[in-house]
């Protein structure tokens, strides 16, 4: 007799994804990596790619993600707390990525001669986002607030050990006290957005090195870090100041959390509204030049929206070829079929393509390439944060139905998709910050132009792109109205140049053939017909350990 419930034997479903090593098993990622830096370097992840591919990994990131962030303002007696409580998966996260030296450590690292701790932290940084994305921001904020902040001396040298901490330490208590210590930003207001210069929160001097200052924030993310940059004004113009959460008296500064936001996707992050009312701060920074001290942050900031997006890229097209790999259709794996194959393997040249550029930006931080990492960021920024979520839209095709479904991760990821597009700049923002870069000075465009022509003659299609390239920047006139046009093409030509150096020769014809020649139509999967989709497929396709 049939066991009560049971109507059918379930079969041709996808085993879980898990025990795999989204680092050493990732052949774009470790070759990025090696290239770079070196061996030592990959080796010195193995630990954190094994846990990123993990089932253990899997359920914080799915835990974090599910769990909300909860604003508590006031405690059971009336006093005002201005906290927010985590589910434990959420701190779980927080304290593997501290203690891998992904947040704000490789500055001391480089410091000490590492000469290649972005690289690494990059590399590290893309694998384990993937598990879980939005626990990046405030170690992204944390790593970005180190170089700002050395335009205060004072404060570096009071608060830049327990930033480059490998320690993780979750509470408001005295940042002295704490083996590391967590930052963030304080920017965008109700009426600005990211006109930042006409921010009205104000700063008053108290007459005793601090700055009083009053006003509000509309977007500020992990309130529940320690200490945070923010944007005041003074009379002689916006102004970049310290706030910590806790004071070196031991006291808790003003720091009102308003509401946490319900945003689309990065719902494990709080991201909320702040009130500063006689809020004590220091001034980092001269006055009234408080735009340019915070863009050493943002500029930080804006590199990890690269290295983020090319994480989730990477974490949909694993998931797509997990699933085509296990399930059949019409009599054979959908792995084997020519059409997914074609969509697999462009998904895949996406994939490449956006953490190729990701680690060679980190590397150009490493080698103190300012003039190329202005404009090659920007550009970077635009085109993978603008592609990412239609590459998770097709990753979750791949799985049909079953992709829809929240049990999958793909929902979670496509929720995501859109947020480094948006975050520190938004599609026209980026683009005419690259027209910004293209202006200032020539030695953007030349350090840029630099590592362009070292893959001219390299193949036919390339090349042309870089006439058309130069044809757009030759062309002065109603420039603002071509910036995305500018910024995609740069930002292509960068990824075409790096692929046909150091790429196999199927990925890099492939790239060069859709994204470059224009034999690629408006969706992915149409891969001309005599692209080697099956040594794509294989190629990303990430074994298990």
């Amino acid at each position: 007799m049939p066991a009560v419930g049971a109507t059918h034997e379930v079969t041709n479903q996808v085993p879980p994804l898990a025990g795999y090593d989204p680092v050493a098993g990732d052949a774009a990622l470790a070759e990025a990596c090696v290239r770079h830096a070196d061996e030592a370097t990959l080796a010195s992840l193995a630990d954190l790619g094994r846990l990123a591919g993990s089932e253990q990994a899997r359920e914080w990131g799915r835990l974090a993600d599910e769990n909300r962030p909860v604003l508590r303002t006031h405690d059971r007696y009336g006093h005002r707390v201005d906290e927010v409580e985590f589910h434990p998966a959420w701190h779980e996260l927080m304290r593997t990525a501290f203690a891998h030296g992904l947040a704000g450590a490789p500055w001391a690292a480089a410091e000490a001669g590492n000469r290649h701790a972005h690289v690494r932290r990059a590399v590290g940084y893309l694998a384990w986002t993937q598990v879980e994305a939005g626990h990046g921001c405030p170690v992204t904020m944390t790593y970005a607030a180190v170089p700002a902040l050395r335009a205060a001396p004072e404060l570096a040298a009071r608060y830049g050990p327990g930033l480059t901490g490998t320690g993780y330490a979750f509470g408001l208590t005295d940042p002295a006290a704490k083996p590391g210590l967590v930052a963030g930003m304080g920017m965008t207001e109700k009426q600005g957005g990211s006109d930042v210069r006409s921010n009205t929160t104000r700063a008053v001097a108290a007459g005793d090195g601090t700055y009083a200052l009053t006003g509000h924030k509309w977007f500020t993310s992990a309130p529940m870090s320690d200490l945070f940059l923010v944007l005041a004004r003074l009379d002689e113009g916006v102004s970049c100041f310290l706030v910590p959460r806790v004071l070196p008296d031991g006291s808790r500064n003003v720091f009102r959390l308003q509401r946490l936001k319900d945003k689309l996707g990065d719902r494990a992050n709080a991201s909320s509204e702040v009130e500063f009312d006689g809020t004590t701060g220091w001034l980092v920074g001269d006055p009234g030049r408080g735009v340019p001290t915070i863009l050493e942050m943002v500029n930080a900031t804006r590199l990890d929206c690269v290295i983020g997006s090319a994480a989730t890229v990477r974490a949909a097209l694993t998931q797509a070829l997990h699933h085509a790999r296990h399930r059949r259709a019409f009599g054979a794996l959908l792995a084997d079929q020519p059409l997914m194959q074609n969509v697999l393997a462009d998904l895949a040249v996406e994939s490449e393509a956006a953490t190729a550029l990701a680690v060679r930006l980190a590397a150009a931080v490493d080698g103190g390439e300012t003039a190329f990492l202005r404009l090659a960021g920007a550009a970077a920024k635009f085109l993978v944060c603008k592609r990412t979520p239609a590459v998770v839209g097709e990753a979750m095709e791949v799985l049909g139905g079953n992709g829809y479904v929240e049990d999958s991760g793909l929902p979670r990821l496509y929720r995501q998709a859109p947020l480094n597009s948006i975050w520190e700049g938004s599609g026209n923002v980026i683009a005419l910050d690259v027209l910004r870069a293209l202006g200032r000075s020539g030695e953007a465009l030349a350090a840029v132009t630099a590592e362009l022509e070292l893959a001219r003659g390299a193949d036919p299609r390339y090349d042309d792109a870089l006439k058309r390239l130069a044809a757009e920047l030759g062309d002065p006139g109603a420039l603002p109205l071509r910036a995305r046009r500018i910024a995609g093409l740069l930002a292509l030509c960068l990824q075409g140049s790096l692929l046909l150096r150091h790429g196999p020769t199927e990925v890099a014809h492939a790239f060069c053939a859709s994204r470059l020649g224009g034999d690629w139509g408006s969706v992915l999967g149409t891969l001309p017909h005599d692209t080697p989709v099956g040594a794509l497929v294989e190629r990303s396709t990430i074994a298990p350990v």
